[in-house]
């Protein structure tokens, strides 16, 4: 059975990719692994800190015994999402407890985000956990450049963040990184945002984020490793598939499916995992046109 690492590399060879779903509750994670099946596209399932910890997703055990109750080997996969070092609250985290459990419970990939660090730092703990996850075989992302949108304070207009390129990921300090590192794959800051994640805005349309291409093609050329898009809910599908052809290999999904959700159940359960699904065949189908990748991705 192919590894998560090498699903990876095909898509970015192949210039497709892997949507990644976050769960903030567990009760979609079911729809979403059934979309997957139903599409025949190859997707992870994924779970970040804050999903335990400001949502209902319940812990790191929860997700994973979820996920070995409605896991399809032949499209799924589970990843940790975000684990900070510094977290939106600006609270050190015990990162690397965190991520070693994971790796010791069987997540199949895992994410330290140091991206709140200074470059030396975040080089340094991103190292540490690389180093711990590959004895077991286990790939890495890393974050470098700042990809708002979680902080609990107010960020800067949106049009402002991308005319400034205020956060972007730089080319020359990502190839250090990834050199520095040996991280598998690189979450940069082109212009994405994460959905907002406070009570008073997680409902909130999401803005309608832009890509600057030119970037990511500097980046994924200095770096030569598959990249990853965080916060891609809500962006425009002509950028979408601008950026998997420069490089993008993963596009983590989040608030796209969490607010049907969350909206839905306000009815009922089972309105809100159909919700989910048809959600989630929307993204696979038409926006970003990957159904039956599993074909491929694993068939190399």
């Amino acid at each position: 059975m192919l590894t998560i690492k090498e699903i990876m590399h095909t898509a970015w060879d192949s210039h497709t990719v892997i949507p990644s779903f976050n769960i903030p509750y567990l009760p979609m994670m079911e729809p979403v692994v059934k979309a997957l099946r139903d599409t025949q596209c190859f997707g992870l399932i994924a779970v970040a800190r804050l999903e335990w910890e400001k949502f209902e997703a319940g812990s790191l055990h929860a997700i994973y015994d979820e996920y070995q109750r409605v896991k399809d080997k032949k499209y799924t996969r589970l990843h940790l999402d975000h684990v900070p070092v510094i977290d939106e609250d600006n609270k050190l985290v015990d990162y690397f407890k965190i991520i070693s459990e994971a790796v010791n419970m069987g997540y199949e990939s895992v994410m330290v985000d140091g991206s709140r660090l200074p470059l030396a730092e975040n080089i340094a703990v991103t190292r540490k956990v690389a180093d711990m996850a590959h004895k077991a075989g286990i790939p890495v992302e890393g974050e470098l450049g700042a990809v708002m949108g979680h902080e609990a304070g107010p960020i800067p207009p949106y049009e402002e963040l991308l005319a400034s390129g205020k956060g972007f990921t730089s080319p020359a300090e990502a190839k250090r990184f990834v050199t520095e590192t040996n991280v598998d794959w690189l979450s940069v800051a082109i212009g994405n945002i994460h959905g907002a994640i406070s009570v008073a805005k997680k409902d909130a349309k999401k803005v309608e984020a832009r890509l600057n291409i030119e970037h990511l093609e500097r980046i994924s050329h200095d770096v030569a490793i598959p990249l990853v898009l965080h916060g891609g809910s809500g962006i425009k599908k002509s950028y979408i598939i601008e950026s998997i052809r420069h490089g993008i290999a993963k596009i983590n999904i989040g608030t796209a499916i969490r607010q049907p959700y969350e909206s839905a159940r306000k009815e009922s359960m089972a309105k809100a995992q159909q919700a989910v699904y048809e959600t989630t065949m929307i993204i696979i189908n038409d926006e970003l046109e990957i159904s039956g990748s599993a074909k491929y991705l694993l068939n190399p």
